[in-house]
């Protein structure tokens, strides 16, 4: 569990949501230059994506109305949105992905599900076992730790 989104929602606050998305970008990019890749990219473009989707409906909510309440409400829309999206992504998309790019059946993905909680029986029980938990989490700290930093660090971000 990390915070590395929070760069991003800063800079969507900040600058706009585009801002947000290059932010994300340049984050991941540079991890892969200077970490490499486990995932062979998946995790990596993973990231980006769930990340940009918090950054841009956050952002936009928030840049309709700069106030505090259009702070909060744009990251717990953007919590949920992420979330929601990630889920279904997870489902339909990155566990294939996953499983294709290491040459591994689902089933493997979800024996590392179970590992972590046997409620995981197939794929649909890790994501809401364990995908959405997941997003909720994530989403919820940075946005915590947005709140409590953002305003100390506004006029810093808009010099």
């Amino acid at each position: 569990m990390d915070i590395s989104d929070l760069p991003s929602l800063l800079g969507a606050f900040a600058l706009g949501p585009l801002a947000g998305v290059l932010i994300q970008l340049l984050k991941n990019v540079l991890n892969v230059i200077f970490e490499g890749t486990t995932t062979a990219g998946v995790g990596e473009f993973v990231n980006f994506f769930s990340g940009s989707v918090l950054a841009v409906i956050a952002g936009a909510v928030y840049f309709r109305n700069k106030n505090f309440k259009n702070a909060v409400i744009g990251m717990l829309v953007g919590i949920i949105a992420m979330t929601a999206i990630m889920a279904i992504a997870n489902y339909y998309f990155i566990f294939p992905l996953y499983a294709k790019v290491f040459g591994w059946p689902i089933e493997k993905l979800v024996a590392m599900g179970t590992a972590v909680t046997d409620k995981v029986v197939d794929l649909k029980t890790m994501i809401i076992y364990t995908v959405i938990p997941f997003n909720l989490l994530k989403g919820f700290l940075t946005a915590l730790v947005t709140t409590l930093i953002y305003k100390k660090l506004s006029p810093i971000l808009h010099r």
